[in-house]
């Protein structure tokens, strides 16, 4: 009786060789009155058995007692047949027989079930276990997570990020299933698909995340209305990477002495003047030639 905190239960215990199609030998083990007890007593009952079998012996069907001072199972009385058990018929319970037709019919109707989507998902969309497992811990996550990547039209792996990362963070902060979304799969494929054409960078598409969540209109108005479109006009990064090389005269002579840790400095000097809307590797790339001089 749970309510009052006591309990009590049995365990039943039987292995078998890996492949092999028959049921081991069943093992019972009685009144085990605590959940640490049952893990010990089936994890002692697992070893002996199979101690038992490696050495040439045979599991007998028997009911078997833990000792929790000894950590061990020990017998108690066997069991030859199910007649041991006084089993008898209910004279009131017709029989039921279940035809093959129906079986197949019942199978057919199952829903995919969570460990076959998570291989469909590593095969099919090229997901790690990890990422493949973490999207299939409910069905509603993985519909999103598939209908992101079909809005996309693709790019399964940046969808898992992004259904895994900034879309898990906002719901787990305002405790919302993933179906109370207030970004739909289309609104988020519409996000990622400014990334893909280089209109905004991943760190912009974070501040126009915060805005999908919060209704503010789908990701083209938010980013016409805040003026966030990347830049990647070459001459109007270069200008704003003369800006910032003249401007910091002591750690250009440093970087050119051989302080090439000095890099990421001017990057952020010419994202911070861009207000982190110049596109990053063309940054990189344009600065690289320019610091070199």
């Amino acid at each position: 009786n749970m309510q009052e905190g006591s309990f009590r239960c049995d365990a039943n215990v039987s292995v078998r060789r890996k492949n092999d199609p028959k049921l081991g030998t069943r093992a019972e083990i009685k009144n085990l009155n605590s959940f640490r007890f049952v893990e010990r007593a089936i994890e002692f009952e697992i070893e002996r058995q199979i101690d038992l079998i490696e050495a040439g012996g045979k599991v007998v069907q028997e009911t078997r007692l833990y000792d929790p001072d000894k950590g061990e199972t020990r017998s108690m009385r066997g069991k030859e047949e199910a007649n041991d058990y006084r089993y008898f018929p209910d004279p009131d319970l017709l029989p039921l027989v279940i035809d093959e037709a129906f079986i197949a019919a019942a199978r057919a109707g199952l829903p995919e079930l969570p460990d076959a989507k998570k291989q469909r998902f590593t095969t099919q969309y090229g997901l790690s276990a990890y990422d493949a497992g973490v999207l299939t811990t409910s069905r509603a996550l993985a519909d999103y997570y598939e209908a992101t990547v079909a809005a996309l039209a693709g790019e399964p792996k940046l969808c898992a990020n992004w259904v895994m990362g900034d879309l898990s963070a906002f719901l787990n902060k305002d405790n919302r299933d993933i179906a109370a979304s207030p970004v739909s799969p289309t609104r988020l494929a519409g996000l990622l698909r400014r990334i893909q054409d280089r209109t905004i960078s991943g760190k912009i598409a974070k501040e126009v995340f915060e805005a999908l969540w919060a209704g503010e209109g789908d990701t083209d108005a938010i980013i016409e209305k805040r003026g966030l479109k990347q830049i990647t006009d070459s001459s109007a990064i270069e200008q704003v990477i003369d800006e910032a090389i003249a401007a910091n005269p002591e750690q250009l002579a440093q970087y050119r002495a051989g302080k090439d840790k000095l890099f990421a400095f001017f990057v952020g000097q010419v994202m911070k003047a861009s207000k982190g809307k110049a596109n990053p590797q063309q940054v990189n790339d344009l600065l690289t030639v320019k610091l070199k001089g």
